[in-house]
């Protein structure tokens, strides 16, 4: 019999730590939280210290009962959830709701059995400091969230609900929003000048920058001053002013945190945030490699410190010597710096083992495993790689007439040492490129060589103002401000789509009306809660209380008592916000040929004639779930479906949004944040009416749907309705 019980949250973990310690650890999982606040009232004693009541979460009993059972005839109970602050409350909460007195805390920041036993050999107490701040957060948002959705409800409209980090990013994405909708585009022009050497024939372009002599930035504010310059280059002898070269290092960049990879994996993968953190958590929990057994890839992915370990440094550089050669390995290991707010709890993410090569592993994991564990090798292996030089030449060009002469400038860049870019390169958005990405390859060239000019083009510009924030730059925004934390970012960017308060269309975020109204009144009536800096600042005292620096409930009152009173003042002051009916388009009534319009009922949204009360039309709208089509390169999401069996009962199964050039169906209720190991698809529920029957994979071609005899498949018949 097992002597020792590990308690972790993922049952994903299991095996691997099974694999690492043999039979003398019994292994079970929490399955996440297994207490919290009840959702039917406050919970918060706000007279008493804001003391919250727990209750064991309602489908957790079973789980607590059968931890209780494995627990009692038990040394030694390790509490071995993750590494992070909500990691630490779990913890804290299993020793509460199972009575433990034999329970003692470990943690690890990659499953490998070094890090493992190292962890094992070194247990702790619960961090009591790290259990107060989660609980000052809980707390808080509790507070925000309950006090303000009645008075959203009352406003504006019902199941409205506020966040209290959440609403910041609804603020930027708003403000942003009335920034572009206020600019006044201003007209520029320039002129390029397409020239080539007398003695060789090699084209390249040159930019109009001002005259030879003075410092002054020719400017061109419209066509007739373009015009003017034009007529003025009529004519003109073109010869090269000079030419400079120089050599510039471009340096590697530093391994992941959890914002610099949800924003890369949304660049270069095309994943959401959700999805991204989803596949990441499966690569550090563990994949079985066969003969190997089931092993942790990469470290603990919810962290926002850039240190790597000495261990991984070192063993870096070997495999770069080995792989690559001397001369892209650095004399000594690379260190970043990570930025103040960085908690530097763990390490960066980073596979477990340079030397375990992505190609190698490549049939043991699903296709955005890979392309997930891809990235962060790539990544994390370029980091400790030798500094790339460039050669950047800048060639000045006159055009001369009549003894005075433009100047027009060209510039090109030639790379002389790949360095860590024979590993990696980071993406880009296009708006974020600098000229240099842009750069073009130059003939050789000297001071006062001949050019013939092939032609001259001006272009009208008008300047155009902020881009819209997409996923990653959002993620980038918040974290620059301070906001949200590395477990949080996700779920930040995901709520405010959910609440219907954003859209994601072509990769950018756009408010909604409803998203402008509930942002408004928090604006007027509630200004901390949305203002960036107060938000970053509770992220800083969270910080203190998580170092014993402050105390938490005095947190929660200093933010309480003015907000309770803000409350208040918004129930008799705040206006009633009228919503404009949004209209349903390409499509009318078809009993009375009037609009349709998208209404909020009782239960949520439904379409319905705009002609009621004269005209009684409705139908149900179509339900998101919150999952995008797991078909790879389809940008379609999966949308609850209702069809009649041949028997004339209505069914429900799920689809894509983009049908029919997506003809993706299921009949399991896809789940957002679960994958199948096999083949990568979202796992779903298998329901028969309100019971749970099983979780079973949304790909029908999938080997673990595979069925031993040939029966009738009722999706099809869901595929043709």
């Amino acid at each position: 019999m097992s002597k020792s019980l590990i308690i972790v949250e993922s049952p994903a973990k299991i095996k691997t730590l099974k694999n690492i310690l043999g039979p003398g650890y019994d292994v079970r999982a929490s399955m996440g939280h297994v207490r919290d606040l009840p959702k039917s009232k406050l919970s918060i004693d706000v007279d008493n210290d804001f003391a919250p009541t727990y209750t064991i979460i309602p489908d957790k009993t079973k789980v607590i009962k059968d931890l209780r059972e494995a627990a009692k005839d038990k040394e030694t109970v390790f509490l071995a959830s993750d590494p992070d602050r909500e990691g630490e409350a779990i913890a804290w909460h299993l020793s509460e709701a199972l009575h433990l007195k034999n329970a003692v805390r470990i943690q690890f920041n990659e499953i490998t059995r070094s890090a493992v036993e190292e962890a094992i050999r070194h247990p702790r107490t619960v961090d009591k400091g790290r259990v107060d701040a989660q609980q000052a957060r809980r707390v808080l948002d509790r507070l925000v969230g309950y006090k303000l959705s009645p008075l959203l409800w009352k406003k504006i409209k019902r199941n409205l609900s506020a966040g209290r980090v959440q609403s910041v990013a609804l603020r930027l994405i708003c403000d942003r929003e009335r920034e572009i909708l206020a600019f006044v585009p201003v007209e520029y022009w320039s002129i390029t000048a397409s020239v080539t050497p007398q003695a060789k024939k090699h084209p390249f372009d040159a930019k109009l920058i001002g005259r030879v002599g003075t410092r002054e930035k020719l400017e061109l504010h419209n066509q007739a001053e373009a015009d003017d310059v034009l007529a003025a280059l009529k004519g003109s002898a073109w010869s090269v002013g000079s030419v400079k070269k120089s050599e510039r290092k471009v340096n590697p960049y530093a391994p992941f945190i959890t914002s610099t990879l949800q924003q890369e994996a949304s660049r270069k993968l095309g994943m959401s945030n959700k999805k991204t953190m989803a596949i990441a958590q499966q690569l550090y929990e563990g994949v079985d490699l066969g003969a190997e057994g089931s092993v942790g890839l990469i470290t603990y992915m919810r962290t926002d410190s850039t240190r790597v370990a000495k261990e991984a440094q070192e063993e870096a550089l070997h495999f770069i010597t080995e792989t690559y050669g001397a001369k892209y390995a650095p004399l000594s290991p690379r260190v970043y710096r990570s930025r103040n707010t960085a908690q530097d709890a763990h390490e960066a993410i980073r596979p477990t083992s340079a030397f375990r090569r992505p190609e190698a592993i490549k049939a043991r994991l699903t296709t955005e495993q890979f392309k997930m564990y891809d990235l962060i090798w790539k990544r994390f292996v370029s980091s400790q790689m030798h500094s790339g030089v460039d050669e950047v030449t800048t060639v000045d060009v006159h055009a001369t007439h009549d003894g005075s002469a433009f100047l027009f400038r060209a510039s090109g860049t030639v790379q002389i040492f790949d360095g860590f870019r024979r590993v990696y390169t980071v993406a880009k958005d296009e708006d974020e490129k600098t000229e240099d990405e842009f750069a073009q390859k130059l003939p050789a060239l000297a001071a006062h060589d001949l050019l013939d000019l092939l032609g001259i083009t001006p272009r009208q510009h008008f300047t155009e103002p902020l881009p819209r924030y997409n996923p990653a730059t959002l993620v980038k925004t918040l974290e620059e401000n301070g906001v949200g934390r590395p477990s949080t970012y996700a779920t930040i960017v995901g709520t405010v789509q959910d609440r219907g308060y954003v859209e994601l269309r072509e990769k950018r975020f756009y408010p909604t009306e409803l998203g402008f109204a509930v942002n408004d009144l928090l604006v007027k009536h509630f200004p901390k809660i949305v203002d960036v800096q107060f938000t970053s600042g509770m992220e800083g005292r969270l910080d203190r209380v998580e170092d014993g620096s402050e105390n938490w409930v005095a947190i929660v009152r200093e933010f309480y008592v003015p907000f309770e009173i803000a409350i208040g003042k918004a129930e008799t002051e705040a206006e009633r916000v009228k919503m404009t009916p949004k209209v349903l388009e390409g499509e009318v009534c078809p009993e009375c040929g009037k609009e349709l319009h998208i209404r909020q009922g009782r239960f949520g949204e439904f379409i319905g004639c705009s002609g009621f009360p004269d005209c009684k039309y409705t139908r149900p709208i179509t339900v998101k779930i919150g999952v995008e089509c797991p078909r790879e390169g389809c940008t379609g999401e999966i949308v609850e479906k209702k069809s009649k069996s041949k028997a004339g009962k209505d069914y429900k199964f799920y689809g894509c949004s983009r049908y029919p050039e997506c003809d993706f169906t299921t009949f399991y209720k896809p789940l957002p944040d679960k994958f199948c190991d096999t083949c990568g698809y979202n796992l779903g529920e298998d329901r028969m009416g309100r019971r749970l029957m099983g979780i079973k994979c949304t790909n029908k071609a999938c080997p673990t749907n595979a069925k031993p005899a040939a029966k009738a498949d009722p999706e099809a018949d869901a595929e043709k309705a």
